[in-house]
């Protein structure tokens, strides 16, 4: 077995990005070929980085700090509430642990979500955190494994149909997300919802920044 496999293997498998690259195998032969240090994983934690120095015949080093902190297993999850069918936080997920469909609910597969928290930026209506796993466990190495399975088998259908993105749904631009108050709470048969000021105030600045960011009206 190549030594970038059998580093990969200790990797959580979280694919968070947490550590500059695009995923565990990426940074795994980054560490293969000398050019990453291995103390740059927070889902690893400390155990993680013991297990790679011993397989590099490396020193152990204390956690880098600029990558984050080993914390709690957290899961996503989504205020369905105030979800607009965005779509984006589905096509961030690496591991296809978001369902829904474009212009309609979203929400998150707890027992397939890694933590790795990728969806929460892309929301443009501020609608998903992250929280606690309860009851509080650690992450596993059976967890590890069925998360590269999940990741891995995205990967094949996106490179078998590039140009799209699609997990029972479709891509959707922002220019498609509403931009008014009345069509945030407007439902699908018509009727609407009563969302307390406040949150639709919260709800309306947020579309206004992803707006702004886009250069959008």
């Amino acid at each position: 077995m190549l030594i970038a496999d059998q580093i990969n293997l200790l990797l959580p498998q979280t694919q968070c990005t947490k550590c500059g690259f695009d995923g565990c195998a990426p940074y795994a032969q980054a560490m293969a070929r000398q050019d990453a240090p291995l103390n740059r994983c927070p889902p690893g934690g400390e155990a993680g980085i013991v297990a790679l120095a011993l397989l590099l015949n490396q020193p152990i080093l204390e956690l880098d700090p600029s990558c984050g902190e080993h914390g709690p297993l957290r899961v996503a999850v989504i205020d369905e509430q105030y979800c607009i069918g965005c779509t984006l936080c589905i096509q961030a997920c690496p591991v296809d642990a978001i369902i829904g469909a474009s212009k309609r609910m979203h929400t998150v597969l707890p027992d397939d979500c890694t933590g790795c928290d990728l969806c929460v930026a892309p929301c443009p209506v501020d609608c998903i955190t992250m929280v606690p796993v309860l009851p509080e466990r650690a992450w596993t190495s059976s967890d590890a494994t069925t998360a590269r399975t999940r990741f891995e088998r995205r990967a094949r259908r996106l490179e078998q149909s590039p140009a799209s993105l699609r997990h029972n749904t479709e891509q959707t631009h922002l220019e498609d997300i509403p931009n008014d108050a009345e069509a945030l709470r407007h439902k699908e048969d018509g009727s609407t919802t009563d969302a307390a000021p406040n949150k639709q105030a919260m709800v309306l600045a947020a579309l206004a920044r992803a707006r702004a960011k886009r250069g959008l009206p």
